[in-house]
């Protein structure tokens, strides 16, 4: 379980020109409130977009909205623990791997720091390229190593390749058997939610079931689900995590056995609980996402329902 007061990471991965730094402007134009640190290798690696530049010196760019850009070089340890000085602190870290890394050993390292929890790692993949790279002599150990650490795979510039090619590359992603869920998106356009899921709390609170938001191309229907008894976290998050579900994100807040408020959150596959660092007035809610199809309603009863009996003693 991880601290109250710990700031959720996210790794942004992907193979060189797949638009992760596209993906990155994204979110820091619709960040709405947040306030974002991206830590890069260098700045020539990740130019932000200069309309959204304020100041900028040595190793830090400011950014509106009070969003950061810092460079940590070959030492992010170091600049994670130097992000830990900046006032105000941020709400969520975007850390932007180089275009061969590999994204899973980036995260691990971030949990070395007790302050930091990994919320997700999304990979990004080229629609046009990433069947061919994932299939070069000297690519594919590398490429398929960051699809297969992703929790969430953008297959980014689905405009570009045919219909049949671009169908080709649906079959390949999935013959591959990575556990991340496949978003497809022009130019990166994804919303917040869907890929910083410890903000999910952002989708308004009156939706009382179900909605559809939409950025051009990338589509994705939210609903809440509501828990009026303790519950056990843990069974939460493990059954809202089942892939039959297909649901990308969850958040929220439930009470537990032992009188506990805690806060459930999933991606994927990936299970987080913590302890509430206050009482929400929201407890008991829990916020789904899936992308492109509607939530299954009777799976999410059941899911409700089990959890229900799970708990009685």
């Amino acid at each position: 379980m991880s601290s109250p007061s710990e700031v959720p990471v996210t790794v942004i991965g992907g193979y060189l020109g797949s638009g992760k730094t596209t993906l990155v402007n994204q979110l820091l134009r619709h960040a709405n409130g947040l306030r974002l640190a991206v830590l890069v290798n260098e700045f020539g690696a990740l130019p932000i977009d200069a309309d959204l530049i304020e100041s900028s010196d040595e190793n830090v760019i400011n950014i509106a909205g009070g969003c950061v850009c810092c460079s940590y070089g070959s030492d992010l340890i170091a600049a994670l623990l130097d992000l830990q000085q900046v006032q105000p602190q941020p709400d969520h870290v975007l850390i932007e791997a180089s275009g061969v890394a590999l994204p899973d050993a980036i995260a691990q390292s971030v949990t070395l720091i007790i302050r930091y929890t990994i919320d997700g790692i999304i990979v990004v993949a080229d629609s046009e390229t990433i069947r061919n790279q994932g299939q070069d002599r000297y690519l594919a150990d590398t490429i398929k190593h960051q699809l297969d650490a992703a929790d969430i795979i953008l297959l980014n510039k689905v405009d570009l390749p045919e219909p049949a090619s671009l169908n080709e590359t649906r079959q390949w992603l999935a013959s591959e058997d990575a556990d991340g869920h496949v978003i497809e998106t022009e130019n990166a356009a994804v919303p917040l939610p869907m890929v910083l899921g410890g903000h999910l709390n952002r989708i308004p609170k009156e939706i009382a079931y179900q909605t559809k938001h939409e950025i051009p191309h990338t589509e994705h229907n939210a609903m809440v689900i509501f828990i009026d008894q303790p519950v056990d976290p843990e069974t939460v998050a493990q059954q809202l995590s089942d892939p039959k579900l297909d649901l990308i994100r969850t958040k929220g807040f439930v009470c537990g056995l032992d009188g506990q408020i805690y806060a459930v959150q999933t991606v994927g596959r990936r299970r987080t609980i913590s302890v509430a660092p206050h009482t929400p007035t929201d407890t008991g809610k829990i916020v789904c996402i899936r992308y492109r199809y509607p939530i299954d309603q009777q799976a999410i009863s059941e899911v409700i329902a089990n959890c229900k009996k799970i708990a009685l003693p």
